[in-house]
């Protein structure tokens, strides 16, 4: 199939070159004139593993395409994929500016019957303001060209990206049409060789599943951190608790692992999305709100148990901090709570010696850009060197088993602020640790 997709961020990237992958014609658009001259010299603009390899690899095959000319790559299309960002507006709600003017570009260009993807996290309603778009600039050119479209939203995991999309555990569409259905099933027909994880709906309940997957994890996460913090009031140990009750098979372990907040482009977003438009339609969505305001609360856990031990006045202390991207195995920061710690800490006068493996790129170019009270170092153990404690942030594979003695060594004392629960408090202390947890005293 000849597909065309527009944007090439996690999303739109990942999803073109797996596509090229299966022996499909992609291309991939952007208006960033940088970025694709970038991807044709192999040059990737995030971070995920596997990802370079195999856009090399077909670029190499003439499978993979990447250009500025939208035009051009949707005149010869069957398939248009849209997978632009959504960014959150002041007041919660998806900004789709981005995915309608792409919708009006398509429009603009297509010659043949096409099938239209929203691959963007969108509202409920959406698909119906992209074919108002479409059809609006078919109207306003006097063609009689037939398309549909389809909802086909993304599951995929920053850092398992690509596995993901290889092997999906489900392939949602939503679409009113038969036809595009069965395209849409014969695209996807490779990558379900062993099992049919297709789902087809209609395409309302399609854009509400991601909302509602995402939402669901979140308010997993949010659950688990309300609990650790009442673990901590009462003189429990939210470890335990966390076995205890990830065992029980309706409940699981996955997402129930207590923490210093969520973040990345999809949470933050899709449940602040969602509740928007729940509000919009006349209902309070109460869990919703709880899991947004749970989850900015506990951004502030770990600088606030460093304050505590520290003092208000942070004047001449440094603290090391491991792990900067909002979860391992990505140079994602969006909405990172490394980016909260940080500040907080800086703002009483410390200074910050941060090690990431992938992201420094990012905080140092945009999200903590400006903050000249922290620096960035080539290793976790450089980052400790005269440092007053650690602090934990992202549970990167390589913090799993460092040498604790030659932590001690380094640090100015040995005090370690765990922001992930890596470790086992009493083995911790047998180290000589004095060492904070989150949801045990």
């Amino acid at each position: 199939m000849k597909i065309s997709v527009v944007g090439t961020g996690y999303v739109g990237l990942v999803a073109g070159v797996c596509f090229a992958q299966m022996g499909n014609s992609v291309t991939c658009i952007d208006i960033d004139e940088k970025k694709i001259k970038d991807l044709k010299q192999g040059i990737i603009p995030i971070y995920e593993p596997g990802l370079e390899d195999m856009t090399l690899q077909n670029y190499k095959i003439n499978t993979l395409f990447f250009t500025t000319d939208a035009k051009e790559a949707i005149e010869n299309s069957s398939i248009s994929f849209i997978a632009v960002g959504t960014p959150m507006g002041e007041d919660g709600s998806a900004d789709l500016q981005y995915v309608l003017s792409v919708a009006k570009i398509i429009g603009q260009s297509m010659k043949n019957y096409m099938v239209v993807v929203d691959k963007s996290t969108v509202p409920v309603g959406t698909a119906d303001k992209v074919r108002a778009t479409i059809q609006e600039e078919l109207d306003k050119r006097g063609a009689d060209i037939k398309f549909d479209v389809v909802s086909n939203p993304e599951f995929l995991k920053e850092g398992a990206a690509v596995q993901d999309f290889l092997h999906p555990d489900r392939v949602v569409i939503g679409a009113d049409s038969s036809k595009a259905m069965e395209i849409m099933r014969e695209l996807y027909a490779p990558f379900m060789k062993n099992h049919d994880r297709f789902i087809g709906m209609d395409i309302k309940s399609a854009e509400m599943t991601k909302y509602a997957a995402n939402s669901m994890l979140a308010t997993k996460i949010s659950f688990m951190n309300e609990m650790s913090q009442i673990c901590e009031r009462v003189g429990a140990d939210i470890n335990k608790v966390r076995n205890g009750i990830g065992s029980d098979a309706r409940i699981g372990y996955s997402f129930i692992y207590p923490g210093c907040g969520y973040g990345g482009s999809c949470f933050p977003k899709d449940v602040q999305a969602l509740a928007k438009t729940a509000k919009e339609f006349g209902y309070s969505p109460r869990i919703l709100d709880a899991v947004e305001a749970v989850n900015y609360d506990q951004k502030y856990v770990m600088s606030d148990k460093v304050i505590a031990r520290f003092g208000e006045n942070l004047d001449g202390k440094t603290f090391a901090i491991w792990g900067l991207s909002f979860k391992p195995e990505t140079d994602d920061m969006r909405e990172a709570s490394s980016i909260t710690i940080i500040n907080e800490l800086t703002k009483k006068g410390a200074k910050i010696l941060a090690y990431d493996p992938k992201a420094r790129h990012e905080a140092e170019s945009y999200y903590l850009k400006g903050n000249d009270k922290v620096s960035y170092v080539d290793s976790k153990y450089d980052a400790l060197k005269g440092s007053d404690a650690l602090v934990l942030v992202t549970e990167w594979k390589e913090f799993r088993s460092p040498d604790f003695e030659e932590m001690k060594k380094l640090l100015k004392n040995s005090i370690f602020f765990d922001g992930r629960n890596q470790f086992e408090k009493e083995k911790m202390n047998e180290y000589g640790f004095e060492y904070f947890q989150i949801g045990a005293n």
